[in-house]
């Protein structure tokens, strides 16, 4: 009896132990995720500005849970502008060192980065980058140093930009699923991966043509900043002439061949350093303020604002998570905007493919509400199309960036019929019991006959007619000219502005001081408020326990490698949910 005891006592007492043991790591881990939104660091004189970029470059920066521990975090391109504005005039701030590798963002966002570090240039620091690989990204980003230095034994990428769409028709006929495919537009591509197994001549028509529109462009901006002439530029690009790191320096994409330490030594020299003195680098993440969703720069303190009212992601109905834009949560953030008194004007920051059609609308409606009241200007960043661009078409203005991808005014259903992969590969079959002849529609069990699939396509075509006449009204011009420019087809930001369907070719920057000046406010009489607001991030770790989907993710993603798109792409596939206004297949510039 006596080791009875003995033994219920010291499992109590391990129990014990084990808890309070978990009450500590707890608080540290807890301590550790509230910490991470920490004030910036003192910054030390003399110093330099280091930008990796090595996260995905997002409208908004999240920092990877407990803290930064387990990854999953994102660069924001709002406070990195911010840091790069805050660094300008920061005379303990020098310059700046781009030290890239493969940079993780679209295209017009990295236009803003650049524009932002060629403005630092403006106050007489230096900029100077340093790569081992340079992808054709990194390489745009950093064209506009000072001095760019290529590793010896480094390769430089500089030969044009693509776009690579895997297409699953052979992988449905082999498993025995037949996709009914409902849609409006000779360029509304989004479903062709699904029962073609190549591009269309419409799509490929269409992918030429705004490639080639945003390729002009990025050799165009090059150009300027290296002293080369444009047609000389691109022969090097189309002609691939860059195959190593010697080839780079002979055709002055890059100014020097070096090692890392050669870099520190320029930056010594720039600084005025002693040789044995190692320059002072400064992380983005030491010198970026948290996002406390009220911009508190420059000493502002007036109660008139403009709200910023991010919408990153897949379009979804219901309130959505912090990948995508729900419709419930995102409606109710312009709604919160517009009937706010101190809120005077608003700016919708779009980063979208599209989505769902039924939730477009609704966020639609209340762009369309605030629009009676005061002034909102959409600012399209990497991607602003299909459902996408339906959500900026009622704004006031439009601006995009010379290289967003926007337009694919379209929409489109697919409904698979799985009988043949039950059947014939699982030897499973349905039987089914209805009150009336159509009581099962929509169904993936079995073939639908030609009047349910005539009902299906008249229901696709009633959305687009409502989708193209707002759109018609939303940029003043006839229906007819809309629709001749909707069809499905992607444009290129500079296409958009040539055609009418953008207002103003610019940035973020560009879009807030159009809406400060529709509300008459001078640049130091108001304050930026971001919505919808973002988790804390104790939040986000309590979050952690309700929803895990994001460490799945990251889990699939390591376990597939390559194969994780075509998994990504048949689990959208499922998830569609009623008509779709979405960007055609999924588009990867490259």
């Amino acid at each position: 009896m006596r080791q009875f005891f003995k033994y219920v006592l010291a499992t109590i007492v391990g129990l014990a132990a084990f808890a309070f043991l978990g009450f500590v790591l707890m608080a540290i881990v807890i301590g550790a995720a509230v910490s991470s939104s920490h004030e910036p660091k003192e910054t030390a004189a003399n110093s330099v500005l280091e930008l990796k970029l090595n996260e995905p470059l997002n409208e908004r920066g999240r920092e990877g849970r407990f803290g930064g521990f387990g990854g999953g975090g994102s660069t924001g391109l709002v406070e990195l502008k911010e840091a790069i504005h805050r660094a300008k005039g920061d005379g303990d701030i020098k310059g700046i060192l781009l030290n890239l590798g493969i940079v993780q963002g679209g295209m017009a966002s990295l236009e803003e980065v650049r524009n932002a570090l060629l403005d630092f240039k403006k106050s007489g620091k230096f900029v100077v980058a340093y790569h081992e690989i340079a992808s054709e990204k990194s390489f745009y980003l950093s064209s506009m140093a000072n001095e760019i230095y290529l590793n010896p034994q480094g390769t430089l990428e500089f030969n044009g930009l693509s776009s690579e769409v895997m297409f699953y028709k052979r992988l449905f006929d082999k498993a025995g699923i037949q996709p009914y495919i409902f849609r409006v537009g000779s360029f509304k591509s989004a479903v062709e991966p699904f029962f073609r197994e190549n591009f269309s001549d419409s799509a490929r028509y269409q992918t030429v043509s705004f490639l080639n529109s945003i390729n002009g462009y990025m050799i165009g901006e090059v150009a300027k900043t290296r002293g080369i002439n444009p047609a000389r530029l691109k022969v090097i690009s189309d002609s691939m002439l860059v195959h190593n790191a010697p080839d780079a320096l002979r055709l002055h994409l890059v100014t020097k061949l070096g090692y890392f330490d050669e870099v520190q030594d320029y930056m010594r020299r720039k600084l005025d350093l002693a040789k044995n003195k190692k320059p002072s680098l400064v992380s983005l993440s030491d010198y970026t303020d948290h996002d406390n969703g009220i911009d508190e720069r420059e000493g502002k303190t007036s109660g008139r604002r403009i709200a910023v009212i991010y919408a990153e992601g897949d379009i979804v109905t219901g309130k959505g998570s912090d990948d995508n834009i729900g419709s419930t949560k995102f409606a109710e953030a312009i709604r919160k905007a517009r009937l706010d008194d101190r809120v005077k004007a608003v700016v919708l920051r779009i980063n979208s493919p599209g989505g769902s059609s039924l939730a477009s609308d609704i966020i639609y409606r209340e762009v369309l509400l605030t629009k009676q009241v005061k002034p909102i200007i959409a600012s399209m960043s990497d991607v602003a199309a299909s459902g996408g661009y339906y959500i900026a078409m009622a704004c006031d203005t439009i601006v995009a960036h010379p290289n967003t991808i926007t337009g694919s005014i379209g929409v489109f259903g697919v409904l698979p019929n799985i009988q043949p992969l039950l059947a014939d590969k699982l030897g499973i079959t349905v039987d089914r019991v209805t009150t009336g002849k159509f009581s099962d529609l929509p169904t993936i069990t079995r073939p639908l006959t030609d009047f349910e699939k005539r009902t299906l396509q008249e229901e696709v075509n009633r959305i687009y007619a409502d989708f193209t006449s707002k759109a018609a009204r939303g940029r003043h011009m006839p229906v007819e000219r809309l629709r001749r420019l909707a069809s499905g087809r992607v444009w290129s930001g500079i296409e958009a502005k040539n055609n009418g369907l953008v207002d103003v070719l610019g940035d973020y920057d560009t879009a807030l001081k159009i809406a400060a000046a529709r509300a008459h406010l001078q640049a130091d009489d108001y304050r930026v408020q971001r919505l919808p607001r973002q988790k804390s991030a104790l939040e986000d770790f309590v979050s952690m326990f309700e929803d895990d989907d994001a460490a799945k993710t990251r889990a699939l993603k390591t376990e597939l490698g390559p194969l994780y798109p075509a998994y990504a792409q048949y689990q959208q596939l499922m998830q569609m949910r009623g008509v779709q206004a979405r960007l055609p297949y999924t588009l990867d510039i490259q």
